[in-house]
């Protein structure tokens, strides 16, 4: 079993209101965020924590479990061990993706799947056109460790601290932007 991680619990402060619960395309952007995830995986655990109840009503009646992160103002990490801590026990993998990044492509998602299967190594990330983004999967061997991160760099520490871990998907296209502000949003569709 694939699990699929979606991070949705941060602050929105560059945005000045909830982001992920703005309209993008009639629905939220979370829900197209989770939609996307759940397409690749075999089960989705979503992480809130700022404006939980919003973000929640927003994904209500997608097919993801919600789990709330009451840290979530001390760092990214606080939300990646909510996740961890939901791992159901027969996830052999999970699959991080953030909840402001509505392009993300499941065919990527798929392929960083495949890739981990192929490798056998831990961590697989995609990498669009040499820069490393998500998704990003860790196999359950990395669950410990998941469990051990501190503060706001999210699991990038741990791509950094042993790159022989970790095999790259490479897409040739531009990274899927992530969205930050009002401006950001509405050049999605430009």
């Amino acid at each position: 079993m694939i699990a699929g991680l979606l991070l949705a619990a941060g602050g929105s402060r560059r945005f000045k209101s909830q982001k992920l619960v703005a309209p993008y395309r009639g629905v939220a952007l979370v829900e197209h965020a989770a939609l996307r995830l759940r397409a690749a995986t075999d089960e989705v655990i979503v992480v809130v924590g700022h404006d939980a109840d919003a973000v929640r009503t927003a994904l209500g009646g997608l097919d993801v479990r919600i789990v709330e992160n009451g840290e979530w103002d001390r760092g990214l990490s606080t939300s990646i061990r909510c996740g961890v801590d939901a791992m159901p026990a027969e996830a052999e993998a999970l699959v991080v993706a953030v909840g402001d990044q509505p392009g993300l492509d499941p065919g990527v998602m798929g392929a960083v799947i495949a890739r981990w299967r192929e490798t056998g190594l831990p961590i697989v990330s995609a990498s669009y056109r040499g820069a490393r983004g998500h998704p990003v999967l860790f196999a359950r061997s990395m669950f410990r460790e998941l469990g051990e991160l501190q503060g706001d760099a999210g699991a990038r520490l741990l791509i950094e601290r042993s790159p022989d871990r970790v095999a790259y998907v490479e897409v040739d296209a531009e990274m899927p932007p992530d969205v930050d502000t009002s401006e950001q949003l509405a050049a999605l569709d430009q």
